[in-house]
């Protein structure tokens, strides 16, 4: 290898450097001259449609591709592919909007029965034996509740039944063994129990197979009005029920689940699928138990539920069957709990449950399902199925319908049309006070934002509507943006019509100066050609010539 070979083989890292330099310059100059190009309203364009396309397809709903037709199946992989740029911002936004005004509540149609820290300590430890759990339903039976809701399933029979007993004793105690098995089961005891009071058994849906789980229960039946929303909702194929003597005593069974986002509670399922059948949630079976009601209502169309009913009640749903819940403090519903152990001792005033929605669960330490709600607050799950009751029975219903969403699209759409339209005019007022008013476009900017944000908190406050003012927010702000880049590099570029008159008033010969600027303004234009895919060197070369003085008419 000659030496100058192996000079220009020593200096390959220089080169690739100088590459990349080339390289991003003339993508600099490209992106230049895509903002300068039309004023910024192409970009602005693609940035409006971009943006508007992703936050419409971040509300589409999870699409199980398991069950899905094929361009449902491509719907799901590309939600799954598509970054959710938009649904944090939104639901930190809707979180606000609780915790600006979370509900309040006015009235307590809901009271749970709690077996607390104190119960356990005074009658033993979780789980009880079901004749004791029978026990605690007569002593709340007896003061006449419209409806009595256990937080509670039991899939497994109870070791301390009289027959498990006997079949732990030995040969030597027969006789002891046959007088046991000749009492009731504690199954027997609790089914009757269930059946002289109106109650209904609690149940978790899996979506896996697990110990103890099963592919059906017993529920109320579903009356579908419209199209079958059985693809739309939460669907399972598993579910962990109480034992089938407790199910036909019961005079209903319903789902405990919760939806989680984040950690983090804010919607409940009103209505779910197991396997090829609608079943309820347990705030839903309670009114119907209350109302006696013998069916539970959905209406769906298309695109989903849209709302379920029972009786005279009709809540609306998200397209899932998802409730959006309406929290109120932890701190003013407090004196709804009772404990167990009061009930028991009959320490409690008869009116704290007759004609009552009871709810009976664990809150003791280490035994209940702790939840986060969005007002930031650690409560039992319990809580959360007695705020479903209580909001429904007010009437405190949080919607975001399907409309709202097309409405908000069409505000965002209208909006950016007429900025991305008006704002580059040199010629209107708008640009007239921009220019009159120092940062005049951080004020109008801002003023805008805060001015739709309270409108979406009114809407929220006195009709319960959740506008999404955050995608609002980023869309339009985007596409305000890439003027604001446009007049920055407006700034930044020379001055070339000033530095042309100076010329034309020095120079000695007004003609050749004329064709030297209108040469000076031709080679300008290349640069952005070449940013367009001229080799760098040549559109280097280009811009040198015009920035040259003239050295022949010198």
């Amino acid at each position: 290898m000659s030496g100058a070979d192996r000079s220009r083989a020593g200096d390959w890292p220089s080169v690739v450097v100088d590459n990349m330099k080339r390289y991003c310059a003339s993508c600099l100059a490209m992106l230049k001259y895509m903002l300068r190009a039309g004023r910024g309203r192409p970009v602005a364009l693609v940035i409006l449609f971009g943006l508007s396309l992703l936050n419409v397809c971040s509300e589409l709903p999870r699409v199980d591709v398991s069950r899905s037709t094929s361009h449902l199946a491509f719907l799901g992989t590309l939600d799954n592919l598509l970054i959710d740029s938009f649904g944090a911002p939104r639901q930190l936004l809707f979180d606000h909007y609780q915790r600006r005004f979370p509900r309040i509540p006015a009235s307590q149609p809901v009271t749970i029965v709690e077996i607390d820290d104190r119960t356990l300590a005074e009658l033993g430890q979780w789980p009880w034996p079901r004749n004791r759990l029978a026990t605690l339903i007569d002593a709340i039976a007896a003061m006449k509740p419209v409806a009595i809701g256990l937080d509670i399933y039991m899939p497994e029979p109870d070791q301390t039944s009289p027959d498990k007993v006997a079949d732990n004793l030995p040969a030597s105690a027969s006789d002891l063994a046959d007088r046991l098995r000749a009492l009731p089961s504690h199954e027997a005891v609790l089914a009757q129990s269930l059946r002289a009071s109106p109650s209904i058994l609690g149940a978790a849906a899996f979506d896996h197979a697990a110990f103890g789980t099963s592919t059906d229960m017993r529920s109320a039946p579903v009356l579908v009005h419209g199209v079958d929303p059985l693809d739309k909702v939460q669907r399972f194929n598993f579910v962990i029920a109480s034992l089938p003597e407790l199910q036909a005593a019961a005079h209903g069974q319903a789902m405990l689940n919760v939806a989680l986002e984040q950690g983090t509670v804010r919607k409940i399922p009103l209505v779910m699928g197991l396997g090829d059948k609608l079943v309820p949630s347990l705030p839903l079976e309670m009114l119907r138990i209350a109302t006696g009601s013998p069916a539970l209502d959905v209406y769906a169309n298309k695109s989903g539920v849209t709302a379920v009913g029972v009786a005279d009640v009709r809540v609306p749903t998200q397209a899932n069957g998802d409730y959006w819940l309406h929290f109120a403090s932890i701190g003013l519903t407090a004196n709804r709990y009772v404990s167990a152990r009061d009930v028991l001792l009959g320490r409690v005033d008869a009116d704290r449950l007759h004609n009552k929605l009871v709810l009976v669960g664990l809150t003791g330490s280490g035994l209940t399902d702790m939840r986060t709600t969005v007002l930031g607050e650690l409560v039992p799950g319990i809580e959360i199925q007695a705020q479903v009751i209580e909001s429904i029975f007010e009437g405190r219903y949080l919607r975001r319908p399907a409309w709202l969403k097309s409405a908000e699209c069409a505000f965002i759409m209208a909006f950016g049309l007429l900025i991305i339209w008006y704002l580059p005019r040199t010629d209107s007022r708008l640009a007239r006070f921009a220019r009159a008013v120092p940062k005049a476009s951080a004020i109008m900017g801002i003023s805008l934002n805060l001015l739709t944000l309270y409108s979406c908190i009114l809407l929220f406050r006195y009709f319960g509507l959740l506008v999404d003012a955050a995608s609002i927010f980023i869309i339009l702000s985007a596409v305000m943006g890439c003027f604001f880049s446009t007049a920055l590099l407006a700034n930044d570029a020379p001055p070339m019509e000033t530095t042309t008159k100076a010329g034309l008033q020095s120079g000695p010969d007004a003609g050749h100066d004329a064709a030297y600027a209108s040469a000076h303004e031709a080679t300008h234009d290349a640069v952005y050609e070449a940013a367009n895919g001229v080799d760098y060197d040549v559109a280097h070369d280009v811009v040198h010539m015009a920035d040259a003085p003239d050295k022949k008419s010198a």
